[in-house]
């Protein structure tokens, strides 16, 4: 299957899909940081979507779509437009996908999007005892199924544990070290909708 995941450099997922003996790519405006630059389009994701695939998956940039944004980004506050032209630019971004391939899957957190997601999972859900909660946004895709469960482990940590990645201080990294997948979610990715016909 040909696979692409745009707006990734991270090739977090790309790799769990290559594991599996797809044919998948990354692509994002960014050099990726997974090692694999002979797999990694440098581009637009439109120009790499309309190259043709099986399967696209779609990790459009959330600063400005998260609720967690609303006091730089709601409306009245100084970046609202910024907002409307996100929103814009993905609700464009996943359609002009399902023009191209059967099957697409979009993730992004909790947001504003006026397309509503057909889920939202948590990364304790498979295998990380953290919280993120993250919407997909499916295609002629299943579910995505839960893979293994630490729901235990998770309500046993602290707060600044359960939300690692929103208690991380500032740096120049944050926001990619926040919105990378996490592995056991991408190889439920992999394994799960790699298989689907």
């Amino acid at each position: 299957m040909r696979v692409l995941v745009g707006c990734e450099e991270s090739q977090e997922v790309c790799k769990a899909f290559r594991a599996k003996g797809h044919e998948a790519y990354s692509c994002d405006l960014l050099d990726c940081s997974g090692n694999y630059p002979q797999w990694h389009f440098k581009k637009d994701v439109f120009c790499a979507i309309s190259d043709g695939w099986d399967l696209i998956i779609l990790h459009p940039p959330c600063t400005a779509l998260a609720v967690s944004g609303n006091a730089w980004y709601g409306k009245g506050m100084q970046k609202h437009r910024e907002r409307i032209k996100a929103v814009k630019w993905t609700v464009n971004l996943f359609d002009y996908a399902k023009n191209k391939a059967k099957k697409v899957a979009m993730e992004n957190p909790v947001g504003v999007l006026p397309i509503k997601p057909s889920q939202y999972i948590q990364p304790w859900q498979f295998g990380h005892p953290e919280s993120k909660k993250t919407g997909f946004w499916l295609h002629e895709l299943p579910l995505l199924k839960e893979t293994d469960q630490v729901k235990s482990v998770f309500d046993s940590l602290p707060k600044n544990k359960q939300q690692r990645l929103h208690y991380l201080p500032p740096s120049k990294d944050r926001a990619k070290i926040r919105s990378k997948t996490f592995p056991g979610i991408a190889k439920a990715m992999a394994e799960q909708w790699g298989a689907y016909d």
